[in-house]
């Protein structure tokens, strides 16, 4: 009657999708008062979250009605109704629980049946907590770096809720089967440039704590979008203090995007790594790999004076920005000659000693080059990762890392995703700036049509 009134007595048009109606107006200001009053505390301020609170009276009070609905529907009748008698089994009180939800702990009363067959749904025997808002908040807490000791300090400051470590983590866990479907998901058959890097975390393996490289693989697939392959660490060897980047460890890795559907990948990027060469050879035959030039920069200025290293990166310029392989040999023989040089022979070094691989990339036009010769995009990924596990001590094991690195990325687009959802709802426009674009998946490759032009006549037939 009062939702007739409030569309001026006539019914809404025959498929039109009711909005529901605002909690304001279904409880009435009178209700909402009680609730603010019983709500302040000894100061006159509002307690919204925590015991006792108004958030917490309002869940347990939806909670406690759904509880009755759910036993109502077990015994097959409702409260008071005569259908109840002679059935053989009844009501039977309340008994006290506390569980821990998204809004504090709510201490509930949960009806019984005297024949003891009612099995909660809602709120399960022996269950300590409501799912769903609170996990969900765990996992987002977990997502952006904070440790199991930093989300049970946050949930008792904020929210006064004690859950263990064990339970912390095992909500956490709960993400694995999600992470391992990722990991073994099908890919596409070909991609024309793969990207790999590495990111550095503290990980106890062998019952002690070391640094360990986890590698991440991004595809730019024939479509120009890229996609985070995988994420790999080495394991330690028994007999060993510290984890092998062996051709071993990446024929597991290039086995395992083989078994996953890869049959060609045409060119890698990669920052030299020992055994990657041998073992993507053994898998991808005809795979053109690629020294990233951004790796090599850095290497040949790392033993070069702060004073020293402008000067020392202009010439080095002249190198990797000469118009082709035959120039770039020319500048390098140049530099190796100039004071510079002399003054700093490893830094010619470092391009001598990859210079099969460091040229490939003279082949294409210097916007393909850009592609080719750098792992940035990659770098932009591993940084964001890097202000997630910085605030880590260390890891528990493998799995933890690969778990954490998996939700920090979703994470991260999410976020992005949202950003970008607003300013289209406020303006009718897509923003695409740097700090909301797509990080990664799914992101397009700029220039891709032009590039993938010059990559099919170079490797002609490989890319479909």
């Amino acid at each position: 009657m009062g939702a007739a009134a409030h569309h001026g007595g006539q019914n809404p048009p025959s498929g039109a999708v009711q909005q529901p109606v605002p909690l304001r107006e279904l409880l009435g200001d009178q209700v909402l008062d009680v609730l603010l009053e019983r709500s302040r505390d000894g100061a006159g301020g509002l307690r919204l979250t925590g015991e006792g609170s108004m958030l917490g009276e309002l869940v347990k009070a939806v909670l406690e009605r759904a509880l009755e609905g759910e036993l109502s529907a077990h015994l097959g009748y409702g409260k008071h109704e005569v259908a109840g008698h002679g059935t053989g089994n009844s009501r039977n009180g309340r008994i006290g629980k506390t569980v821990q939800t998204g809004v504090g702990p709510v201490r509930l009363a949960v009806p019984r049946d005297r024949a003891g067959t009612f099995e909660p749904v809602l709120v399960p025997k022996r269950a300590g907590r409501i799912s769903g808002g609170l996990d969900d908040m765990i996992i987002s807490l977990y997502a952006h770096g904070m440790s199991v000791r930093d989300i049970q300090h946050h949930l008792r400051q904020i929210y006064d809720t004690e859950l263990s470590h064990e339970a912390i983590s095992n909500i956490t866990d709960a993400v694995l089967e999600e992470v391992r479907a990722w990991q073994s998901r099908p890919l596409e058959a070909v991609y024309p440039v793969v990207f790999l890097d590495a990111i550095v975390v503290k990980v106890r393996d062998n019952h002690s704590v070391q640094a360990k490289p986890a590698y991440l693989a991004v595809g730019i697939d024939a479509e120009g979008e890229k996609h985070v392959l995988g994420i790999w660490l080495a394991k330690t060897p028994l007999e060993s203090a510290t984890a092998g980047e062996s051709a071993r460890f990446w024929s597991a890795v290039m086995n395992d995007l083989r078994n996953r559907g890869v049959r060609d990948i045409v060119i890698a990027c990669t920052d030299g790594l020992a055994g990657f060469e041998e073992a993507i050879h053994a898998a991808f035959p005809h795979t053109t790999v690629q020294t990233c030039v951004v790796h090599m920069i850095r290497n040949a200025l790392r033993p070069v004076p702060r004073r020293d290293r402008a000067a020392v990166a202009a010439e080095l310029k002249k190198i990797y920005t000469a118009p082709t392989a035959e120039a770039a040999f020319d500048a390098l023989a140049d530099f190796t000659a100039s004071v510079w040089g002399q003054r700093y022979p490893q830094a010619a070094r470092v391009f001598e000693t990859a210079w099969d691989r460091f040229t490939p990339f003279f082949a294409f036009s210097p916007a393909v080059r850009k592609l080719l010769y750098t792992t940035n995009g990659i770098e932009s990924l591993n940084y964001q990762l890097r202000k997630v596990t910085k605030a880590r001590g260390h890891f528990p094991g493998d799995d933890a890392v690969v778990k954490l690195l998996w939700l920090a990325i979703i994470n991260i687009e999410d976020k992005r995703a949202r950003e970008r959802a607003v300013h289209k709802e406020k303006t009718g426009k897509i923003k695409n700036s740097p700090s909301t674009a797509r990080l990664i998946e799914g992101q397009r490759t700029i220039g891709w049509r032009e590039a993938l032009i010059e990559l099919d006549i170079a490797y002609p037939g490989r890319i479909k």
